[in-house]
């Protein structure tokens, strides 16, 4: 299914060349896109009548359509028809010319004269003759190399033209070049997997750039370089036969979305591709700003969330988003010498909106009041997992592409998610954010099914859940701590958090009996506060329900997420009331 979308992109994406600027277009197969710095302009006889730079103003090579220029490698490697750097079209080299140089140009001739012997335009017969004239011996001693000579010699892409038409744009020269592609077939055929069609099957597929920690020469999606990979006899990408079509189009499609900032969002050491069907890019926009959400545009998110629940649906830019537009999302991940697919996710773009609404519903929980961010993005939720001092923010790497999965899909939460952050505020002792409430809250209602959690996006004062409710006995006797020490350092919190989260049987008759101290304390100078303490402990104390041993002995790890959110609930409740005061 990669496959056949990416394939189905490149289509869309062809069809809009002619709406786009040079080095936003996609090529055709047999054809590419390249840096190109200077052209050699011919006379009708071949002679050079000058050298023209088609650098820009800021001095950096044009980007045209050319054709295919493969990868090549080797001693002597082969020449590319219609544009290459000096060593082919010209036989120079700023050291002078020797052996190697001679071969290269020499193959670079025979090339262009097979190629273009039968065709009848003015500049191709132009580039025949040139190539028949030119001896790269005395090239030195033409004037207009002579101007040109070290430029020429800086490895840049030279093209041929003649006046200000570029050879690659001549339309006989076209149609001779897709001719010649077509006579040189010699791969095997066979049925194309992606599209059914018996064709020339792609013996390698060509790399995919722009994945970080990838070969930056670019890495296989698809291949196969050990004998325990094959098949039936069946080596190299024959063991997966993709028409040649196919490869290039996929290739071509994904290279080119990996190139497109707008397209891609980092997510640990992956990187999240996505695309819609019609290659609209206000899809794309809008879904990145819905999944990576920043302090700047939260009230933005709460405008679309809002429409969404009224079933109005977005406008961006006069462009009406269509709810049942197909939207794809790829995952890839460097691994050796391919791409490793952590995942792939299509669904139609309103069902997809949807999925994220119902993901931050769930993760709604009550903000302090310095805090306005409402809406937290997915590397921003997983950031929650780890220490704040930690050097290393990626660790959660693998975790977080299955954290997006499940949003996308509206499915269970990796229970790694809920662990890591239970243990993230076990390990600092009871530090419990407004996002890790907040994924605890989320992962309890999805994958432990706590309907009653949809109504806890702040203190439910009616639970009688027994981890909630000691959750809010435990932040209610550390304000008693708090209030009888103003300035302590540190509360019951540093030294019995974990404990009472666990085992509160051990720990609760300790922390009642110090409150007993505390208390007597605020009598003496806070009578009012003893006695709104004296409150709310008789009605959090009046829920638990005491075995004959006391406090529950045990909490497993779903009832200390309770907890956890039942402590944060009450202490947001406690510093409400300052800010009432």
């Amino acid at each position: 299914m990669i496959l056949q979308s990416l394939v189905r992109y490149y289509e869309d994406l062809l069809q809009q060349n002619d709406k786009k600027p040079m080095d936003e277009r996609i090529p055709k197969l047999g054809w590419c896109l390249a840096r190109v710095s200077y052209m050699i302009e011919l006379k009708e006889d071949g002679t050079v009548k000058q050298i023209i730079s088609l650098k820009t103003e800021a001095l950096k090579p044009q980007i045209l359509c050319v054709p295919e220029m493969f990868s090549r490698s080797g001693k002597c490697p082969p020449a590319y028809f219609l544009c290459d750097n000096a060593k082919y079209l010209m036989g120079i080299n700023i050291e002078g010319t020797n052996s190697d140089i001679k071969d290269r140009f020499e193959d670079s001739r025979k090339k262009h004269l097979e190629i273009l012997k039968d065709t009848e335009s003015i500049l191709a017969k132009a580039i025949c003759k040139y190539f028949e004239k030119w001896d790269p011996e005395k090239a030195k001693d033409n004037p207009k190399v002579q101007e040109r000579w070290e430029e020429l010699n800086d490895g840049g892409n030279i093209i041929f033209g003649m006046r200000d038409h570029y050879a690659q744009d001549d339309e006989e020269i076209q149609k001779t070049w897709e001719d010649y592609q077509e006579r040189i077939k010699e791969g095997q055929i066979g049925k194309c997997l992606v599209t059914g069609k018996e064709t020339e099957i792609a013996r390698i597929h060509r790399g995919i750039k722009g994945v970080p920690g990838a070969q930056s020469s670019g890495a296989a999606l698809v291949s196969f370089n050990a004998t325990a990979f094959e098949s039936y006899g069946k080596e190299q990408s024959y063991n997966a036969p993709v028409g040649k079509y196919a490869e290039f189009a996929y290739t071509t499609a994904l290279n080119y979305l990996l190139n497109q900032k707008e397209y891609t969002l980092r997510l640990g050491d992956s990187m999240i591709v996505y695309w819609a069907e019609s290659a609209q890019e206000t899809y794309q926009r809008t879904f990145f700003t819905l999944i990576n959400p920043q302090p700047d545009n939260q009230d933005e998110l709460k405008k679309v969330f809002g429409n969404l629940e009224k079933n109005i649906w977005i406008d961006t830019e006069d462009i009406q988003i269509n709810p049942d537009q197909k939207f794809y999302i790829l995952g890839l991940a460097p691994n050796a010498a391919r791409l490793s697919v952590r995942f792939f996710y299509q669904n139609t773009f309103g069902e997809i909106l949807n999925n994220i609404q119902k993901h931050y519903k769930r993760m709604e929980v009550i903000q302090p009041a310095w805090k306005d961010r409402i809406y937290l993005g997915i590397e921003a939720m997983l950031l929650e997992t780890v220490s704040s001092k930690a050097k290393n923010e990626k660790q959660f790497s693998n975790m977080i592409t299955m954290t997006l999965k499940a949003i996308l899909a509206n499915d269970r939460y990796p229970m790694s998610l809920y662990t890591s952050t239970v243990l993230r505020v076990r390990s600092e002792q009871g530090k419990v954010t407004s996002g890790r409430a907040a994924i605890i809250k989320a992962v309890l209602i999805k994958n432990y099914k706590w309907k009653e959690g949809e109504k806890y996006m702040a203190l439910n004062q009616e639970s009688e859940d027994q981890a909630y409710v000691l959750g809010r006995l435990f932040a209610v006797l550390e304000s008693i701590q708090q209030d009888a020490n103003p300035g302590i350092n540190t509360t019951i919190r540093d030294r019995y958090f974990n404990s009472a989260c666990a085992t509160p049987a051990l720990v609760f008759p300790i922390l009642i009996k110090l409150k007993n101290s505390h208390t007597k304390k605020l009598e003496r100078e806070h009578p009012e506060k003893k006695k709104w303490y004296e409150i709310s402990l008789t009605e959090i104390i009046g829920k638990i329900e005491m075995t004959k041993d006391g406090f529950p002995k045990q909490l497993p790890l779903e009832e200390q997420g309770k907890f956890i959110l039942g402590y944060y609930h009450q202490m947001q409740k406690k510093y409400e009331k300052k800010e009432d005061k």
